[in-house]
């Protein structure tokens, strides 16, 4: 698939990759580590696709942030996912970097941004301004690093401070650094941490890039469906309004006539 260079030097899909192309809802990684219980979209969002009727969701940017600290592989799951690349050289990210993905779900185009944040302390200040507007938050932690799992509430309610009722996600990286036994454990804590932040909880491996797709797939669709469910239903509530008004309005112009009839056959 050809891409255009764009003068920042990233680059941009020119138009939607055929693995980019979403005609099914994507699973939960742990049915019983997720608040969405969804496991297909919204009868009126198929309507509505089906029928062309998304409004300005396709028009829209889906805005997703990578928050959680320093090291624990932020920018190597989006590396893995937007580049299909692994690089063992870690380099921390300098305030926040950002890769832009074109998606087709259901045969609606979507734009999703991927924001990565810095996570040391001295860029805290500058990455928060980025988190305003987000539908999708990822709080990420080191499978191998306890220590950071305890980090990810703090970054999950700083994100959501300025997000936009987003959809939450606790992930956890370098899954391939694990023996099944250390993994199972450690998984059993994610979940009490993600139910906490009432968050959906995926295990995954830039590395070997296990679940990684699975993951911004979820996420899309996720998201993707409550916009246009939302605007859906906001769109209906305005019809009901203004066919509510229009009902008024005819009414009162007929008690106003009433009254005029009035009027006219008591002083003929």
């Amino acid at each position: 698939m050809p891409r255009n260079k764009m003068s920042s030097g990233r680059t941009i899909l020119s138009a939607v990759a055929s693995d980019r192309v979403i005609t099914s809802f994507t699973p939960a990684y742990n049915a019983a580590a997720t608040p969405y219980q969804k496991c297909n979209f919204h009868p009126k969002v198929k309507a509505a696709c089906a029928e062309n009727r998304t409004g300005r969701v396709g028009l829209k940017i889906t805005k997703g942030v990578l928050v959680g600290d320093t090291a624990v592989g932020k920018t190597s799951l989006v590396n893995r996912f937007c580049n299909d690349v692994f690089d063992r050289d870690y380099k921390a990210t300098i305030g926040v970097d950002f890769e832009v993905e074109k998606f087709s779900v259901l045969s609606v185009p979507i734009t999703l941004q991927i924001w990565d944040t810095a996570g040391q302390e001295r860029f805290k200040c500058i990455a928060a301004s980025y988190y305003r507007g987000a539908q999708i938050v990822i709080v990420v932690f080191d499978l191998t690093d306890e220590e950071s799992l305890h980090h990810t509430v703090k970054w999950m309610e700083e994100a959501c401070q300025s997000a936009d009722s987003p959809v939450k996600f606790l992930v956890g990286t370098k899954k391939d650094l694990l023996s099944p036994a250390a993994y199972a454990d450690i998984e059993q804590r994610a979940v009490k941490y993600s139910q906490r932040m009432e968050a959906e909880f995926w295990a995954t491996s830039s590395k070997t890039g296990e679940n990684i797709q699975d993951f911004f797939f979820r996420a899309v669709c996720l998201s993707f469906d409550a916009s246009l469910l939302r605007e859906l239903n906001t769109d209906s509530s305005a019809s009901k309004q203004i066919g509510s008004d229009l009902i008024n309005i005819q009414r009162s112009e007929s008690d106003l006539y009433e009254k005029r009839k009035k009027q006219v056959q008591c002083c003929s």
